[in-house]
């Protein structure tokens, strides 16, 4: 018996590049950009093991291993900072990372599809805001002596509330706002995901004899566990991240004991007190945490039976 089968051929890399090379020249520009910004400014990260002189350089600077690991992890104002941050990002994870969730459930429901688009432009336009703009916006809303909201509830006998100027209302007015500007944003993908359910789930669940809880219950939330899986998992990885422009811009010398973050501390120590070995040894710090616990929450997401994101 001869085998009548023509072998199969394997096609090379090169073979694919020049059938598709229009389209490797296109993906070839985004992936420059990614090495050029992201990949060779990891050789500053050196820097966290040098008593590094910008004037001197590496070859003028002295190594000193992980002796500004053991300063920064000693300094007061580091310990204040890693608390803030951890306390304000679990918060902003508690109360905010649902509200996407809900805000795209609530928006699917609606039927008026002139009524759902503006909902959605409207709810999407903080986004594009900048901070320095959102801040002087709730800077005249929630102001203690001259902001709107206080002066309405002055006049409506009550007492005006400190929204800025005490820590505690700080941090509710910090995780409001935050809210506020990426609610909208952030039910883009879960509307996507939504939209991507089929019909007909639910129109056995109407012949079932179910209403729209029972299918938000049943059939919504369970198609769509796996995209809030994933973004679960990024927004762990960010834990001991946050935002410098949102945190620098409404915050104030009051609240300093609870407003400084880690970013806000990288900025200062390493820009105006020119300590860039210190800043470095900081922002590697955070990111080693960050990857730490995007593993860390992939491998338990697996355990769960999810695919997770690595």
């Amino acid at each position: 018996m001869y085998n009548t089968k023509a072998p199969i051929s394997k096609k090379t890399f090169l073979f694919y590049v020049k059938r598709d090379w229009q389209l490797y020249l296109l993906i070839s520009l985004p992936l420059l950009a990614v090495f050029i910004f992201k990949y060779i400014p990891m050789g500053g990260l050196s820097i966290a093991f040098f008593d590094y002189d910008i004037i001197k350089g590496f070859s003028g600077s002295k190594f000193i291993g992980l002796d500004i690991f053991k300063e920064v992890f000693t300094m007061s104002e580091f310990k204040r900072s890693f608390r803030n941050t951890l306390t304000l990002n679990i918060l902003d994870l508690v109360f905010g990372f649902p509200m996407p969730i809900i805000l795209a459930i609530l928006l699917n429901e609606i039927k008026s599809v002139s009524f759902k688009r503006v909902s959605q432009t409207v709810l999407y336009l903080p986004h594009f805001l900048s901070w320095v703009i959102i801040a002087g916006i709730m800077s005249q809303l929630l102001g203690t002596n001259y902001g709107l909201i206080n002066n309405i509830i002055v006049k409506l006998g009550g007492n005006n509330i400190p929204f800025l100027t005490e820590k505690y209302h700080w941090i509710v007015s910090y995780v409001a706002i935050g809210i506020w500007q990426s609610v909208g944003w952030g039910t883009i993908i879960y509307l996507a995901a939504i939209s991507g359910i089929s019909s007909e789930l639910y129109e056995a669940a109407i012949v079932d004899g179910a209403n729209r809880w029972h299918k938000i219950i049943y059939i919504t939330l369970p198609s769509i566990k796996g995209t809030v899986i994933t973004l679960l998992i990024m927004n762990l990885g960010r834990l001991m991240g946050g935002s410098f422009e949102r945190s620098y811009l409404i915050g104030n010398s009051i609240v300093i004991e609870v407003s400084k973050i880690l970013p806000v501390f990288i900025y200062e120590v390493g820009l105006r007190a020119y300590r860039y070995n210190v800043a470095t040894a900081l922002g590697l710090f955070q990111s080693f945490i960050g990857f730490l616990l995007i593993l860390v929450t992939d491998r338990i997401a697996k355990k769960l039976g999810e695919d997770g994101l690595i």
